[in-house]
């Protein structure tokens, strides 16, 4: 479980592709407190530490995973934004974040206004009736705010601060993003199907 509040920028280091590709994520977390078999949201796709160095640690992605999310466009050097799961006590600052990535989204424009960026994504069909304006979504991993709705296209707007500690102050037009829906809208719509 995690909050979608990013706490660390990681860079792809190896990548090798074996049964299922295993990845070595470069990071700024002390590692000595990081167990094996801890989960790490990774562009919020909650992975499995593997492996463990110094200022690094190795996940494996199973081929579905891949199929599900962006995670088929990491490379060597790609920035990923990273946050440890959720301990009992810790600040719940976004909303809750299962780390099950639902599709990927893709950016369709990006305008700045002011200091703040704001970016129009395209959801898949099957998931836009899930994104409601003023609700929650994670975007590679990010907890954000939906500004507005128009069909399958949502609109997300990033202040400084969020650009400055996650990969959002990279954001290009035609980027394919993580998009996580919010678990309540997921609950509900379940539950209308059966009422």
């Amino acid at each position: 479980m995690f909050t979608g509040i990013i706490t660390d920028q990681g860079n792809i280091r190896t990548l090798d592709q074996r049964g299922d590709l295993r990845a070595r994520i470069g990071c700024g977390y002390d590692m000595a407190g990081v167990d094996m078999g801890a989960s790490i949201a990774c562009d919020g796709v909650c992975l499995t530490v593997v492996g463990i160095g110094p200022d690094w640690f190795e996940v494996d992605v199973s081929a579905e995973t891949v199929s599900k999310s962006n995670l088929d466009l990491w490379e060597a050097g790609r920035v990923v934004n990273l946050e440890r799961a959720l301990k009992v006590g810790d600040e719940l600052g976004g909303h809750i974040v299962s780390g099950h990535v639902d599709g990927v989204a893709e950016v369709i424009a990006v305008k700045d206004e002011g200091d703040s960026t704001r970016v129009t994504l395209r959801a898949p069909d099957a998931l836009a009736r899930y994104v409601a304006p003023k609700g929650s979504v994670a975007l590679n991993g990010v907890s954000l705010t939906v500004n507005e709705v128009d069909g399958c296209d949502f609109g997300i707007n990033f202040i400084p601060h969020t650009k400055e500690v996650t990969t959002w102050g990279r954001v290009a037009l035609g980027d394919r993003v993580n998009l996580e829906i919010d678990t309540l809208a997921r609950y509900v719509a379940r539950l209308r199907e059966w009422g």
